[in-house]
């Protein structure tokens, strides 16, 4: 018996808001790179980090991922020797609306969705380490802080394999401390390495130490697992695609970040100045980008 054709009258239209997504390209184009507030940052998006930090862990290649936001930008004027640290990293995410609006300013091609930091992307790692069985390593926070988010984690997340130390020790180079940390991440063998101890300590860190890593994917991450153990509260995510995450941060820690959000800025004056300068010597202040393939595509 032949079968019945199909009722293709019944089926439903095609929905074109949903139109499948060209695939991600392992390379990248001049334009996803660009200089603003005199640092190179990177115009990805979240799923694009995870696209390039699984094919260098596939090939068993080291990955470093860092991220800019105005803390950063002031930081490195005060530490030059930050400077070498991002120019070392494969990726720089952008942690910042305000900056991405302003490169937008300047006739650059950023957009909303490049807005790029840990919890923009943490259920696509973590359920892209689950489905790879990663091993991942957290090193900093507080005594116990990483064993719990790690706990926590585990419960969502079982095929994912945990490491974790805090980040309470001698981190100069050579402390017997230091080498304990170094010599207890080779035995593990990451794939995946979580440097949270604070800007900018943390970028410190893996710069001294980096050459002494196995191969795997190392990224800043900040409070990530104070988040992930519930001692710190993340704000909204739409508070951080509106640019004003900042506000939320310093309500529920004024002290500490007081000075981060109501000082430091004022130092980019001067580079925002001189970006906006360029900006109208080459005709393209307040300029849309021209139009073509997004930044990230095919």
């Amino acid at each position: 018996m032949s079968a019945a054709p199909l009722d293709t009258a019944a089926a439903p239209p095609p929905d074109r808001r949903r139109a499948p997504r060209r695939p991600f390209r392992r390379s990248r184009r001049a334009l996803e790179r660009i200089e603003v507030l005199g640092a190179g940052v990177d115009l990805v998006r979240p799923e694009e980090v995870m696209h390039h930090v699984e094919a260098a862990i596939d090939e068993g290649r080291p990955f470093l991922v860092a991220n800019h936001n105005a803390h950063s930008l002031y930081l490195i004027r005060r530490q030059p020797e930050l400077r070498a640290f991002f120019a070392a990293a494969d990726i720089v995410e952008v942690d910042s609306t305000p900056v991405i609006a302003f490169a937008r300013l300047l006739g650059l091609h950023s957009r909303p969705f490049h807005r790029c930091t840990y919890l923009d992307w943490r259920e696509h790692f973590w359920s892209l380490a689950n489905r790879k069985g990663w091993r991942v390593f957290y090193l900093g926070g507080a005594p116990g802080v990483a064993d719990e988010a790690a706990r926590r984690l585990s419960a969502r997340y079982p095929d994912v394999q945990f490491g974790t130390r805090d980040g309470y020790f001698d981190m100069s180079p050579g402390s017997a401390a230091n080498l304990d940390i170094l010599a207890q991440i080779e035995r593990f063998a990451p794939h995946v390495l979580f440097v949270g101890m604070g800007m900018p300590r943390q970028e410190q860190w893996i710069a001294e130490n980096r050459q002494a890593l196995p191969a795997c994917a190392v990224f800043s991450v900040g409070a990530a697992f104070d988040y992930e153990a519930g001692v710190q509260r993340a704000a909204p995510r739409w508070m951080g695609r509106a640019g004003i995450e900042w506000l939320f941060r310093l309500c529920a820690d004024p002290r500490r970040l007081a000075h981060r959000y109501g000082v430091e800025p004022l130092f980019l004056l001067r580079p925002a100045l001189r970006d906006v300068a360029r900006a109208v010597a080459e005709r393209r202040f307040l300029k849309q980008p021209g139009a073509g393939v997004s930044p990230g595509r095919t």
